[in-house]
């Protein structure tokens, strides 16, 4: 550990890891909650359009991602908003043209190998730069700050547009600020973790803390905890064990899951016991006054269930 923490570039790698760990849950929850797991995946192939850029122009792959990335998310999101039936058709060629358009850029790019492509495909530890891990500090203190500051309101837009349309929130405006916010964890993360598996970091964690929690800011808190030490753990492996950072850190995410899974199914029968001796349910408890009304649907599904419990 001594010997790994001596190299300048494994420092910057951990502190990388570390903020990856961070940021790439606090979006994935609310991309679980609203069903869209892998909005991430998409996004890390419009960004390829944009690393390609990069390497056209001479200028930083990472900017050039964010650039190209929050368009593309702007995108997505004004067709899914309008609910178009051929939306998913417009949003698949914008989502394979942008990684054949990268593939492209790159091939006509005298800067760029194929090696500098694979780093940002499936990860590495020894390209991390300075300037690559001073934009993503700020890039991920940005995402830190409106997907903790805005928690309940994203949370809000996530379980039901409509009732928050009606409470007077600005649904559209946070659609596309949470669709921006996941667009700029994906160039975050794609030094660490790699384009193509950066939706795997947004998500897997996310479901693995689902398993041990019951309410919304208990998921997010576990999930972001979860996210840091098997980012941290990967990065890790991957310098010992001379392997891509990306893969690593994703298959250490699935094991934790497959763990909390096999733990949850005791939990959740000690929970059920418990719950049935208590006596009546929320469903059967009268909200107080000036409350909205609650049906048995938000009881018993899991979703109405952690916002009620948030």
């Amino acid at each position: 550990m001594t010997e790994m923490l001596s190299y300048d570039f494994m420092q910057r790698a951990l502190l990388a890891a570390v903020l990856v760990g961070i940021t790439a849950p606090a979006v994935g929850i609310y991309l679980v909650q609203r069903r869209q797991a892998l909005m991430g995946d998409g996004m890390g192939h419009v960004a390829m359009t944009g690393v390609g850029l990069g390497f056209i122009f001479q200028t930083s792959p990472v900017w050039m991602a964010v650039l190209v990335c929050v368009l593309g998310a702007v995108t997505m999101e004004l067709v899914r908003s309008r609910g178009n039936q051929r939306g998913d058709i417009a949003l698949a060629m914008l989502f394979y043209g942008g990684m054949a358009c990268g593939k492209l850029l790159v091939s006509l790019s005298a800067e760029a190998g194929a090696g500098s492509l694979e780093s940002y495909l499936w990860g590495s530890i020894l390209t991390v730069a300075p300037a690559d891990l001073a934009a993503i500090g700020v890039l991920g203190a940005v995402v830190i700050a409106v997907t903790v500051g805005l928690r309940r309101q994203l949370f809000a837009i996530c379980q039901d547009e409509d009732f928050a349309r009606v409470t007077g929130l600005p649904v559209r405006t946070l659609n596309l600020l949470l669709a921006v916010m996941a667009a700029v964890t994906v160039t975050v993360a794609m030094r660490v973790v790699g384009l193509l598996l950066v939706s795997a970091l947004m998500v897997v964690p996310v479901v693995a803390a689902q398993q041990l929690t019951r309410s919304f800011a208990a998921t997010q808190a576990a999930s972001i905890a979860l996210g840091v030490v098997v980012s941290l753990a990967g990065v890790t492996g991957s310098y010992h064990l001379d392997v891509p950072s990306g893969p690593a850190i994703v298959l250490l995410a699935i094991a934790v899951f497959a763990v909390f899974s096999a733990l949850a199914a005791p939990l959740a029968r000690r929970r059920h016991r418990a719950d049935t001796g208590r006596g009546p349910k929320v469903c059967d408890v009268p909200p107080p006054a000036g409350a909205p009304e609650r049906t048995s649907s938000d009881a018993t599904n899991p979703e109405r269930r952690a916002g009620l419990a948030q």
